[in-house]
This record gives C-alpha cells, structure tokens and sequence, in this order.
C-alpha cells in the first residue's frame, strides 16, 4: 500500500491569512499555479485528486492559525473526505493557544466529523512545543490514540517563529507522551540531524519526507543521514501536495542516487528508498481500521531503474 502522508487542499487563497503573501512570491520548480490562485499552485479538491491517482491512501490536513488569521477548517477537510472515504483519512487542523476551544475542537472533530489525526504548527502558531497549552492537546490526543502531525511551518510566512520548529523541542514531549505517535513534516528541515537524532531516540517519533524531494541535494544528504544512522524505517512518504504531486514525488525519490553517480560519494541502497514509499504507515500510527486492500505492486511506471 502507498500512503501519502502530508497534502493540502484550500478553496481559496485567502483561507491562508498573513501566509498568503509570502507563499505568493515562493516557486517551487515544476508547479504551475492553478486558474484563480494568485500566484499559488492549484490547491482544489480536483487537482488533490488528480494528484493523488497514484495512491492508495492520502492523507488531508487540515490548519489553523490564530497568530496568522489561517484557517483550513475541519468542516472543509471532512466535506471532501466523506467524498472518498476509502481513499482519504482527514487530519484536523488544531490551534493549541486557543484553550479551551482547542479540546472542543478535538472533541468535535473526533465524534462528529471522524478527523484519524490532528496536525499543529508550533512556528507558524507561536507557542513552544511543550507549552502547557500544547501539552494539554498532546495529552488529549494519546488519550484519543490520535497522531500528531508536527508541520514545520517555517515557509508559511515571514512572522513564523523558526526558534518554535526546531525537532530538538519535541524531546520534553516524547519523553512525557511516550504512547503518542509524533510525526514530523519535512524531517524537521532544516534541522535534519536534530531530527534524525530524535527519531533513533524515541520509538514513538517518525518523520515524513514531504517538501524536500523538489530539493534533490538536500533530500540526497537527508536521506543518506538516517540510512547511516539506522533510522529509514522512520521514515514516512509525503508528497507536500500542492507543491507536489506524488508521482513526481515518488519518481523523485527513487532517482536521488543519480545526483552521485559517478563519484566516491555513498549511494542508498534501492530497497530502503524502496521501503519508504511501500511503508506500513497505518500500522506504525496505529491507524490500522483506515486500511484499504493493498495493490499487488507499485506502478511500474513510478519506477525509474538506478543507472
């Protein structure tokens, strides 16, 4: 089974608040901006489809953000789920400096809209990861055995706080929370040795490769220092949708050993390049019951052989 772990959906550039500027000026190669975007890739739910052919599970995150007037609403997140509930499990966006309303939200979101995970943003939602805001809606989330999916946030704007997204912070949580699974967007670039670190520290941290496989170096170091570090298994595949899609990001993935070729650097051996977009990523969150049917094998046309 493929399971893209990290996407985003919006109707409307303007559900990104004070984001919207700065996302505006941003290009990532490759991306066109979709019709009536301003400057934005195509974020509608017919593009997310589009995008997502190539899976079998995609994951939707919500967002909220009182600190940037953000919103991408639970309400939103579950009107397209419901839509494809065997191939979508959504993700409630969660703002941990709004208490109480926070827990409400939680509450709402498991009981009534049927959110699988929440996904904060401590950078782009100004609160340090073990706030005793934060803590509460961690707290909440292991009791409703929920993943938390931790997204860096330092792109969204020029007012995040980057001292807020270092991986680094979330030992305090790890340590009190050991039965919550932890995700971290990005593998926490660009602190990627404090996440690898983190991951080989705590069984109960993972991290997803979303956003960096347009970054084909960066991605080759990132990749090639948790294969050293004996983390890959850690390791979780996101696309980062809209800013890319999962063929190209899974085309990407199995071609980052081309960027060595030819030289004395180390190259990942295929199988766990492999292992990465094949991983049991429901099991290792706890999600079992969200499974579909596995396919039989991986598309061959997203397989590009190593030279």
């Amino acid at each position: 089974m493929i399971v893209d772990c990290h996407t985003h959906i919006w109707e409307s550039p303007d559900q990104l608040g004070k984001a919207l500027p700065d996302l505006q000026v941003q290009t990532h190669r490759g991306m066109g901006a979709g019709p009536g975007s301003r400057g934005l890739p195509d974020a509608s739910i017919e593009a997310h489809q589009r995008a997502s052919e190539p899976v079998d599970k995609s994951f939707v995150l919500g967002f909220k953000s009182r600190y940037l007037g953000a919103e991408i609403s639970t309400e939103l997140v579950f009107g397209y789920v419901r839509r494809f509930p065997d191939k979508l499990i959504g993700v409630a966006g969660i703002d941990p400096t709004n208490l109480p309303e926070a827990l409400e939200e939680m509450g709402r979101a498991e009981s009534e809209f049927g959110m699988r995970a929440i996904t904060v943003s401590p950078a782009a939602q100004d609160f340090h990861p073990a706030d005793s805001r934060a803590m509460q809606v961690f707290t909440e989330a292991a009791r409703l055995h929920k993943p938390v999916f931790l997204h860096q946030g330092i792109h969204f704007s020029s007012a995040s706080k980057m001292q807020f997204a270092r991986p680094s912070l979330l030992d305090e949580v790890a340590r009190e929370l050991p039965q919550l699974k932890i995700v971290i967007a990005h593998m926490g670039y660009p602190w990627i040795e404090e996440c690898v670190v983190l991951l080989g520290k705590h069984s109960n941290v993972f991290a997803d490769i979303s956003s960096l496989l347009h970054r084909p170096w960066q991605a080759y170091n990132a990749l090639l220092s948790a294969y050293q570090y004996g983390v890959m298994d850690k390791l979780l595949f996101g696309s980062d949708f809209p800013h890319t899609g999962a063929a190209q990001a899974i085309q990407a993935l199995y071609r980052i050993n081309q960027l060595v070729t030819g030289t004395n650097l180390p190259t990942i051996p295929r199988q766990f390049l492999a292992s990465i977009v094949e991983r049991d990523t429901l099991n290792l969150l706890g999600m079992e019951n969200a499974a579909a049917p596995a396919r039989d094998e991986i598309s061959n046309a997203l397989i590009d052989s190593e030279p």
